[in-house]
């Protein structure tokens, strides 16, 4: 009876290993639960991003902004001391600030109403855009010192295409984008303009085109970057329009345009360049500031002393700071570390950091007359692609 039921038994697993061995083929018996997940078809693989020819390749094509994260500094800029560095239009200086002292460490002194403090493609040189001195005055972040000026007619801004091959200087009056070697400014090719006041801009995800504002005409153009030649212009839908800084969105879709005299952002369809529509936010919509996880964009209205937070995934304002006793938010940066905000205070001669989490107001710094377009420095990215550190 025992040598029966041993028998048996053998007789029963040889079955079972038998189906085992024909179940799938391949000598693997597929269990009901792996059969479901195997029947689910696999995602469509995304097609890798086409870049404008040299550039660095796209991180995250769902955000442009991926580099940017917290402390996440390139190793160019390590060793770099954090500073805010603040160009006064009226004292024709630069005000150098420790931002963990709120104290000012350096005054210096630069050429005729500086505008804005421009990080270098490289991330090795800070430029001084001189507007009405016709120069740019290079800083080295590492030393803090100002090297010799270099001339350059009309810098009201400057730009760098994704690629590192151009710099692009907003000669504003002029009405010329003018693509400079980006090392020595030599001119490489001057594009005229029928706008009036180019002076923002930013770059598509593909960094194939660029948004330009035109302040004093009231108009956007879109420009090839690789050709440089203006594809598209157009006139913004309301009466004195006044556009200033252009920022885009993270996955690559808007652009946003703020308007300081129609007191709100334009959203722009910038692949279609289709008529935007606009989204108030306050008066003297000025400044655009991604937050360091690309959910919020911090929003400076310069004519009512406050900073609308704009949340990308909600497409709306949420929330409104208010600067205690008022003030001129204008042009700035985030901190390394995403906790503060720094603004420029353009008709009050000062400086304001403001916690980002909470929009109290940590500091604010008397500097010289003017403050304009302050930069952070250093600030997480691979590259910069101008302005006062727009990083990718």
């Amino acid at each position: 009876m025992h040598r029966h039921l041993v028998r048996s038994a053998l007789a029963a697993g040889a079955a079972l290993a038998a189906l085992a061995a024909c179940g799938t083929g391949s000598g693997e018996r597929t269990s009901p639960a792996r059969a479901t997940k195997a029947a689910v078809p696999a995602p469509p693989e995304k097609k890798p991003l086409k870049g404008l020819p040299g550039m660095p390749p796209v991180l995250d094509p769902e955000d442009v902004y991926a580099a940017d994260r917290p402390n996440k500094l390139s190793p160019v800029v390590k060793g770099f001391p954090s500073r805010v560095y603040v160009p006064n239009t009226e004292s024709d200086t630069v005000s150098v600030i420790d931002p963990k002292t709120y104290e000012i460490v350096e005054t210096i002194r630069v050429g005729r109403q500086p505008q804005h403090v421009v990080p270098s493609w490289d991330l090795k040189t800070l430029w001084v855009n001189n507007n009405r001195g016709h120069t740019l005055t290079p800083i080295d972040p590492k030393t803090g010192k100002a090297g010799k000026e270099v001339e350059v007619h009309d810098p009201y801004n400057l730009y760098f295409t994704p690629n590192g091959r151009y710099a692009v200087v907003m000669a504003s009056l002029d009405r010329e984008l003018v693509f400079r070697d980006p090392h020595t400014m030599k001119v490489e090719k001057t594009v005229p303009v029928s706008c009036y006041g180019v002076n923002h801009a930013d770059f598509s995800l593909d960094g194939r085109y660029f948004i330009v504002s035109c302040e004093f005409s009231g108009e956007l153009l879109k420009v090839d970057t690789e050709k440089m030649k203006v594809v598209g212009q157009q006139r913004l839908p309301f009466q004195g329009a006044m556009p200033q800084d252009v920022k885009i969105s993270p996955d690559g879709k808007r652009f946003y345009i703020a308007d300081m005299m129609a007191h709100g952002m334009w959203v722009l369809d910038g692949d279609k360049f289709t008529e935007p529509t606009l989204m108030p936010t306050g008066k003297g919509c000025h400044g655009l500031y991604v937050s360091r996880d690309s959910r919020e964009m911090y929003v400076s209205n310069r004519g009512e002393g406050t900073i609308s937070v704009f949340d990308f995934t909600q497409g709306k304002l949420t929330k409104k700071w208010r600067l205690p006793d008022g003030g001129s938010p204008d042009m700035g940066g985030v901190s390394a570390d995403g906790k503060v905000l720094w603004l420029s205070g353009r008709y009050d001669a000062e400086v304001y950091a403001i916690d980002t989490r909470t929009g109290t107001q940590l500091a604010r710094i008397p500097v010289g007359s003017g403050p304009h377009g302050l930069a952070v420095y250093p600030q997480p990215g691979r590259y910069s692609l101008g302005h006062t550190g727009v990083f990718r």
